[in-house]
């Protein structure tokens, strides 16, 4: 029963890392329905290192050609890298500092008042903002310069709020400085990969001795974080076909409903 468990949760979080609903949202309210004990919380950051997997073997021919343009010293490449690290670093820092603070709220009265705020402002910035138009489903990512770049490691702080969304928050402060949908949803998948791997590597070796907390131990980690990798490959394709399309007001009318579900749940 624990190793399934630990599917179901692996599954939820492979669907929900890159959308902007809220993978450890989700993760935290169905670890209440089901019982799954995480005491340590060490289950839910690791397997998220199967959806960043999955990124990366997305990705992997792009990171190739950009890690030897790099190498080269290509102009687009450096640009490109020194915008990812500038990115990477708000965020990173105030994870760091803020671990504990964090802990304490994340619960499930939290995730479902930040659904429903996050929701609100998706809702909003869709509605009252004009984005770039996409050109279909590629990344324009040289149009990405520091003071962007830096905007947007700014916005993804605001993802250590339970419940609030690394993917939209990242994604939504890529709308409001000038991305095309596309761009802020490839340049989002591509900033979850150190902030993802640093978190659940941090939690991994400082909770070594609390592994024996983990529902399943060891076992139902590794399948977890399998069956994220296979259903988050599945997400981000799906994902990046279907903004180069459509706005992402889908996603907010669905926190909204989910946030209000979970708010009534707890009030009874």
């Amino acid at each position: 029963m624990e190793i399934l468990q630990a599917i179901i949760l692996g599954i939820i979080e492979g669907l929900t890392e890159f959308l902007p609903i809220s993978s450890t949202g989700h993760l935290i309210v169905a670890e209440d329905v089901l019982g799954y004990k995480d005491t340590a919380e060490i289950f839910t950051v690791v397997i998220q290192t199967g959806a960043i997997l999955a990124v990366i073997w997305f990705y992997r021919n792009d990171i190739i050609r950009k890690t030897a343009g790099l190498l080269r010293r290509d102009k687009t490449a450096l640009r490109f890298w020194a915008s990812w690290i500038i990115a990477t670093i708000p965020a990173g820092l105030a994870g760091f500092l803020l671990k504990d603070t964090i802990t304490e709220y994340a619960v499930a009265m939290t995730v479902g008042i930040t659904l429903i705020a996050g929701g609100i402002l998706i809702w909003l910035i869709e509605t009252y903002h004009k984005a770039a138009k996409p050109k279909g489903e590629t990344a324009q990512f040289e149009k990405i310069n520091w003071i962007v770049a830096l905007k947007i490691g700014l916005y993804q702080t605001l993802a250590l709020v339970p419940g609030v969304s690394r993917s939209g928050a990242t994604i939504m402060g890529g709308l409001l400085s000038g991305m095309d949908r596309v761009t802020a949803t490839a340049f989002s998948f591509y900033l979850s990969i150190p902030i993802l791997l640093l978190a659940g590597s941090y939690q991994l070796l400082s909770g070594r001795d609390e592994l024996g907390t983990v529902a399943g131990g060891g076992m139902a980690i590794i399948v977890g974080t399998a069956a994220a990798f296979v259903t988050a490959l599945v997400a981000v394709k799906w994902l990046l076909r279907y903004v180069s399309k459509h706005d992402f007001k889908l996603f907010a009318y669905y926190r909204i409903i989910l946030g209000a579900i979970i708010l009534l749940a707890l009030s009874f």
